[in-house]
């Protein structure tokens, strides 16, 4: 796997504002970051397909020690109490073996001296791959439903949700207003990689 070949992104204002409008009036956001530009048909598109469908976990511990050291130098999400993934349902995680996050996280919490928390917000909803969607069904989806198992636990904490890709943002969206019904939450997001629009 060659570094050189991959698209970074930039940390600059111009993408950062970028990157947050994508939530802007949707939910209460304090920072949000992506590693990687995925395209279709580019090489960030095959790694993650390669990472969610082809057991290959070890492209998310990859990643995740690169981007983790970037946002290690930069002296990004120094102040998070917890990562936390945006996590499958349960049927689609023993189908699929893995949360194609979970590498990804675990490296982000060795490097950044993080504790990685699943199991705290959890889906109670299947949804479609995103992959296989219309346009309009991903700027709406509304069936995908998540739970807090303990409302206080991120009581006065911030924390770090991660997800693989940031499409239309729709998902991160619902995991965060499901989050912010914890008290004096404050919440920031890290992704593998994010689809500009065209």
């Amino acid at each position: 796997m060659c570094k050189y070949d991959l698209p970074l992104i930039d940390n600059n204002t111009h993408t950062n504002k970028k990157l947050a409008s994508i939530f802007f009036g949707k939910t209460d956001i304090n920072m949000v970051k992506s590693f990687l530009y995925y395209r279709k048909e580019g090489k960030v598109q095959q790694l993650i397909h390669h990472l969610k469908y082809k057991n290959r976990e070890d492209i998310g511990s990859f990643l995740g020690n690169w981007f983790g050291h970037q946002l290690k130098e930069q002296k990004l999400f120094t102040n998070i109490n917890y990562i936390v993934p945006v996590p499958l349902h349960p049927k689609k995680l023993k189908l699929r073996g893995y949360n194609q996050v979970t590498k990804f996280g675990i490296s982000l919490s060795n490097i950044l001296n993080i504790e990685y928390k699943p199991n705290i917000l959890i889906r109670t909803s299947i949804s479609k791959t995103q992959t296989l969607k219309q346009r309009f069904e991903r700027f709406s989806n509304t069936n995908t439903k998540f739970k807090l198992t303990n409302i206080q636990f991120f009581e006065n904490k911030h924390i770090l949700l991660i997800d693989d890709v940031i499409t239309t943002g729709a998902t991160l969206e619902a995991c965060c207003n499901e989050l912010l019904k914890t008290k004096n939450i404050t919440i920031s997001i890290a992704t593998l990689a994010y689809t500009e629009k065209t």
